[in-house]
């Protein structure tokens, strides 16, 4: 038994050295980190190292950094449940690529030693076999060019093989309650892939249960069980699930993608040659050339019953068509095509694809096995040739490569692989399956710029930033640097950048209501960068080009506190971005005037909701009067084209819904008060009625003194709490600069209020009069999956007990003792 034991550790430790090594030496070679790991993985682990450092600002529950404030534990289950992220803060926080990098290597270590596993639970074999062919699962094409770049999403690889044990121990009736663990494990790390992967071990099941006879009362049990250890995993992760529910609920929706266009057979049948990248979005399969042998030479194998060969090629053949067909890739992906891309799935079937192939090299393919499988994928190369992502690298592979594992497989069958020549076939098989997946991930990676400058910048802004701090009395925003799609995190400062598939629409709007820009529909926000704007949000300090050699040096204006008081009785203005503005601010600060067009094409006004420009590249002009000396600002939202007056010229790459533009500073109103814009574009586009705002000279500096004296004169906040003591007696409305997200509450003098949303931001009544506010967040769904969640684990706990005792009990009546059994041996 123990010596059983050792050879599948070793053979699952020999199939994840085997890919991590791979992966690394690709990555080595190719001086290439996870292609878009900089985007999200980086940042959400600068924040992780922060949290556990004990240096954020805010907590698990709530995140003071980004968005002006916006609920985290939805996206600390998202992007850091991922068991391998949590050591990486014992690394030093400048070395963040180092800390991504190992947790994608951590990842694909587990999954390929699972699947090694899972392998010898669907057929015995050879162990070395399978952990052969479970590299080719670690290191699939969806892994090299999507799963590197996304630790979260690792964690799915991970999950196909776990829950596909869990299938398996259902098949034989036994572990329930450790399979329910398994399923708890899988969904918590990440829901986003535990649910393809839940997919993929019901289709491996089903394939299992009707791949051989088995009676008609024993499929029913099966699948009972499966269903009531998935029931019960799903509720012990409650938690996550509810939070993440209720977040999605009322996130800031998708941007509207194109539907899947023409799935185009020789494009598909591109992504299983292994090399192969680039080109259109297209699902990332390739498992490697040894792989690909085995799965096109499975119908061949006459070893393979009949009937399994026909269930396998059935489920393989409907799992591709449901990567083509709108309706299912819906299904794959929750009922939602991401923007990023269509294929996320890719694992699932490349995980299928591995499987289907044991069995076949289970079998031991014999020649014509082997033939048949390389004559369909010539055909397969043969079809694809005329592909750009098929590439000559990818010629040499398959020839080279295909004479290679032909040989060696040919050798295993003859030999059985046993004696000399059954050694040195595997040794071959081996070298051929790492230099494949060396191959692959080469072809895969993108080569990384020199990144020693941007790390060396990032750095001096981290430190910048940090330097001029003043949480939480003011904020200190990174500004419009763009580092990453996430910069507050990555430096941990108080700004408007987030990106996040749960950023809540009422903090999207709220910027984007206030002249902020933003992307992807409005799941990437920025931070406001106009004078109003910044005060509204209390930023005090902000990130500003600076001379060598730091490149950085903080920004500072006067600012008032996070807390302000509103009078009572203040009607907000909506009907443009300088009223908004105004609003919040208790003060008129701007002069809106109406936009007078002065030459060129001729606009057409469409009252409040704005102007059309009819575009054709010739240049429209407006006049607007201000006061003398003020500031003229243009906010042009989706406006696209090119924005010129008071000597300043940018490009506003605006794009209804998608791209919103924020305010651009134009230049000082000269002493006549006329101020000139002129806009020239490609294409009829719109602007708002009122796009042109001045602001006034002293008005900012007044409203911001007068904001001070009314306002907290002391501000304290904790991990997802806030407090401000007010001037006593203080009357109206106590505005908070943080996005009104749901899952606050707050109490005005000891007395609980409900918070009332003034603009988007949080407003909470005065009353008679006050002295003092205090505020504190709890996420939504999170009470009633903690409640959920402690029930279910008392029940699983109840189970596990009485299965541990019903295990004890004798089958027939009262346990002897032995000395009691020898007396009655001796007796008879």
């Amino acid at each position: 038994m123990r010596a059983g034991w050792r050879r599948e550790a070793a053979a699952c430790g020999g199939a994840a050295g085997l890919a991590m090594g791979g992966y690394a030496l690709a990555a080595g070679l190719r001086g290439a980190w996870p292609a878009g790991a900089d985007e999200v993985a980086l940042p959400f682990h600068a924040h992780l190292w922060d949290l556990l450092h004990g240096r954020a600002a805010g907590d698990l529950l709530f995140n003071w950094n980004s968005g002006y404030g916006v609920p985290f534990l939805a996206d600390f289950f998202a992007y850091l449940m991922n068991p391998f992220s949590w050591p990486t803060v014992l690394l030093p926080r400048d070395q963040g690529h180092l800390a991504v990098f190992l947790v994608a290597l951590a990842s694909i270590g587990l999954g390929t030693a699972l699947m090694a596993h899972l392998l010898g639970r669907l057929h015995p074999g050879p162990p070395w076999l399978r952990a052969l062919a479970a590299v080719g699962y670690g290191l699939c094409a969806w892994v090299l060019s999507v799963g590197g770049s996304a630790p979260m999403w690792l964690w799915g690889l991970v999950s196909l093989p776990l829950l596909g044990l869990a299938a398996d121990w259902c098949l034989h009736e036994r572990r329930w309650v450790a399979g329910t663990l398994c399923v708890t494990l899988a969904w918590a790390g990440n829901l986003y892939t535990a649910a393809m992967a839940t997919i993929t071990a019901g289709l491996l099941l089903a394939v299992r249960l009707f791949a051989t006879p088995r009676p008609f009362r024993l499929r029913v049990r099966v699948t009972g069980r499966a269903v009531t250890m998935t029931t019960a995993g799903l509720l012990l992760v409650s938690p996550v699930l509810f939070v993440a529910v209720r977040a999605a609920q009322t996130a800031q929706p998708e941007s509207p993608v194109q539907p899947l266009g023409p799935p185009g057979l020789d494009g598909h049948l591109a992504q299983l040659l292994p090399g192969t990248h680039g080109g259109h979005p297209l699902p990332d399969v390739a498992i490697g050339l040894l792989g690909l042998l085995l799965v096109c030479g499975l119908p061949f194998n006459g070893r393979v019953r009949v009937r399994e060969r026909a269930v396998w090629c059935g489920v393989l053949a409907l799992v591709v068509l449901s990567f083509v067909w709108t309706p299912t890739v819906l299904v794959w992906h929750g009922l939602a095509i991401p923007a990023g891309g269509p294929y996320r799935a890719a694992f699932a079937l490349s995980g299928l694809l591995v499987l289907a192939g044991w069995v076949s090299l289970a079998h031991r393919p014999d020649l014509v096995t082997l033939l048949g499988g390389a004559a369909v994928v010539a055909v397969i190369a043969g079809l694809a040739a005329g592909r750009h992502s098929v590439r000559a690298s990818a010629w040499v592979l398959l020839t080279v490569g295909g004479a290679v594992l032909l040989a060696a497989l040919w050798a295993l069958d003859r030999w059985h692989a046993e004696g000399r020549a059954g050694a040195i076939a595997t040794w071959v098989l081996g070298g051929a399956v790492l230099g494949n997946a060396v191959w692959s991930g080469y072809a895969a990676l993108t080569p990384a710029p020199d990144g020693t400058g941007s790390r060396a910048a990032t750095r001096a802004a981290h430190a910048a930033v940090r330097a001029a701090t003043d949480w939480p009395a003011g904020r200190s925003d990174p500004g419009p640097h763009a580092f990453t799609t996430n910069d507050p995190l990555l430096l941990d400062g108080q700004g408007g950048g987030y990106f996040s598939g749960y950023l809540p629409t009422v903090a999207a709007l709220l910027l984007h209501d206030l002249g902020a820009g933003w992307t992807a529909g409005g799941r990437q926000t920025y931070s406001v960068t106009d004078p109003v704007g910044q005060a509204l949000f209390a930023v005090r300090a902000h990130l500003a080009d600076g001379p060598p050699p730091d490149g950085f040096t903080p920004g500072r204006a006067a600012a008032p506190p996070l807390v302000t008081v509103l009078p009572a009785g203040s009607t907000p203005d909506t009907s443009s971005v300088w009223s908004r503005q105004e609003a919040l601010l208790g003060s008129t600060v701007y002069d809106v005037p109406e936009p007078v067009p002065a030459g060129g094409p001729a606009p057409t006004l469409h009252g409040s909701s704005g102007w059309s420009l009819p575009g054709g590249g010739e240049a429209t002009a407006f006049t607007a009067a201000c006061t003398p000396g003020g500031t003229a600002f243009f906010h042009g939202v989706w406006y696209r084209g090119t924005v010129s007056g008071l000597g300043a010229t940018y490009v506003s790459d605006g794009e209804q819904p998608t791209t919103a533009v924020p305010i651009h500073r134009l230049g000082t109103v000269p002493a006549d008060g006329l101020v000139r814009v002129t806009l020239r574009s490609d294409a009829a586009s719109q602007i708002p009625a009122r796009p042109i705002g001045c602001l006034r000279p002293g008005a900012l500096e007044a409203a911001v003194a007068r904001l001070t004296a009314t306002g907290a004169t002391r501000v304290t906040a904790g991990g997802h709490t806030l407090a401000a003591a007010l001037p006593q007696g203080s009357t109206g409305t106590a505005l908070l600069s943080v996005p009104a997200t749901e899952g606050w509450t707050c109490a005005a003098g000891g007395r609980s209020t409900a918070p009332t949303p003034v603009l988007g931001m949080i407003g909470i009544p005065l009353g008679t009069g006050t002295d003092r506010i205090a505020c504190s967040f709890r996420p939504p769904g999170l009470t009633e999956g903690l409640t959920v969640a402690s029930t279910t684990a008392a029940a699983l706990g109840l189970v596990a007990l009485l299965a541990r005792l019903a295990r004890r009990r004798p089958p027939h009546g009262p346990r002897r003792t032995r000395r009691e059994a020898a007396r009655a041996v001796a007796a008879g």
